[in-house]
């Protein structure tokens, strides 16, 4: 059984965090909002690619977004949990703690997923798969091979999150680890949502135990790479479930693929009770419209994850519980229906498709071309002028990020920070111009 206690313990790699007037988790929502990989979202794609229009989400806004709700969420939980186990409040716990973990681990929930969206992710793997990049198989670990060609944006953001420059508290990497477990864990029980994808690195393995044993979470039986999912993981989880489902439905009303009506029509079955048609009819515009539906939705999914999550608490604490909150709620079904409309009519729209052959072309390009130039310079010695003249485009601080002794799976590691970590324009303006087909002043 996982204890409460042990969960929210202040440890930020083995020692104690002096609050001072902020506390640790204060401290850990500042150090993510103001890095740069979490300003790097702003020009990442959410599901559209950057219109010229005003009210299109960005990986940035959605983050932001997230951790409002997740906040919220986490409040609702502590406020219960800090009155039934008072040794919590005498310890000094507070609903807010609960609130700035989630909020925290809320907001850095998307910071490993490279440019272009989900085809990024697919991009990257589909590269090490093919001819150009096989040939770094006989150089590595068949674990580490696994990690190459099924690269993971929730893994990346954990190498982000525990990288020197933020270094945060085992309680916010516990409630961003959603997938506790390793690339040979997952998949491995298609009913366990802990494990429908992996949450670290073969790079990051020792670390991710490490926080697992100062959190005392509960290792899965018959494997030492996995481990049941930190309580409050479900809540970031349900946060981001409940703003991708509302808001991606928004986007796509505010774009024209979906009608007004579906989209009101669908947002009002959410809050049947609260819904008043006199005075919805006197709103002047669509977009006011829409919006007021969607602030009152969410409203009310966040009381009912919240419930949820209240409801299960013994199962979730004893390792038992392992399913979505929002597959709890009352609204499922109608979320269900959401889901149904948005692949339709948004996730197979042709502007997305067209975002997704995009990322394909540009990150495979962009692997072969610097993946060949660190490994030149780094191990294996052979060096031609294109490749030295490559590498010297690459920024320092990913050249010195590995010292001349490293292995091929740490320089390729490098090299997928490098360019995972690109926004959608940078990565096309650098493959244009290292293609020729774009440069300065001609």
């Amino acid at each position: 059984m996982m204890d409460w206690k042990q969960l929210l313990a202040p440890v930020r790699l083995k020692r104690t965090n002096k609050a001072g007037r902020r506390t640790f988790f204060e401290q850990d929502f500042d150090r993510i909002i103001f890095s740069h990989p979490f300003r790097m979202l702003q020009d990442k794609t959410q599901v559209f690619p950057l219109p010229d229009h005003d009210f299109v989400h960005t990986r940035l806004t959605h983050s932001l977004e997230v951790s409002s709700a997740g906040r919220s969420l986490g409040r609702i939980v502590g406020d219960e949990i800090v009155n039934n186990y008072r040794d919590l409040k005498s310890m000094g716990y507070s609903s807010y703690d609960f609130g700035a973990i989630v909020a925290s681990a809320s907001l850095a929930h998307d910071l490993g997923n490279p440019p272009f969206g989900h085809a990024g992710e697919k991009a990257i793997s589909e590269y090490f798969k093919s001819q150009g990049g096989q040939k770094f198989e006989a150089h590595v670990t068949k674990d580490e091979w696994e990690d190459l060609t099924h690269f993971e944006g929730n893994a990346q953001g954990y190498r982000i999150l525990i990288s020197k420059s933020l270094q945060l508290s085992y309680p916010v990497l516990g409630a961003f680890s959603k997938y506790p477990c390793g690339y040979m864990r997952a998949n491995s029980n298609k009913n366990c949502i802990s494990q429908k994808k992996y949450g670290y690195f073969q790079s990051e393995k020792d670390r991710f135990g490490e926080m697992a044993h100062a959190l005392g979470l509960i290792q899965t039986k018959g494997n030492k790479q996995s481990w049941c999912r930190y309580p409050l993981a479900f809540l970031v989880e349900a946060a981001d479930d409940i703003c991708y489902h509302i808001i991606d439905l928004e986007d796509g009303c505010t774009l024209g693929l979906i009608d007004e009506k579906t989209t009101s029509s669908l947002l009002k079955e959410i809050i049947p009770d609260e819904f008043d048609s006199k005075k919805f009819k006197k709103i002047p515009t669509r977009q006011q419209r829409i919006g007021l539906l969607r602030a009152m939705a969410i409203n009310k999914l966040v009381s009912q994850a919240a419930m949820s999550f209240l409801d299960y608490e013994t199962e979730i604490l004893s390792g038992e519980f392992d399913n979505p909150l929002i597959e709890l709620m009352p609204s499922k079904d109608i979320l269900g229906e959401i889901i149904d409309v948005s692949v339709d009519k948004l996730y197979r729209s042709q502007v997305v498709l067209e975002i997704e052959a995009a990322g394909y072309e540009v990150l495979s390009g962009l692997l072969e071309i610097f993946s060949d130039a660190m490994y030149s310079e780094l191990k294996s010695g052979r060096k031609s002028h294109r490749l030295q003249t490559i590498w010297r485009l690459i920024p320092e601080d990913i050249k010195s990020g590995e010292p001349k002794n490293s292995s091929t799976y740490q320089i390729l590691r490098r090299c997928i920070d490098f360019i995972s970590g690109m926004t959608d324009s940078y990565a096309i303006s650098t493959f244009r111009k290292i293609k020729g087909i774009s440069l300065s002043g001609y």
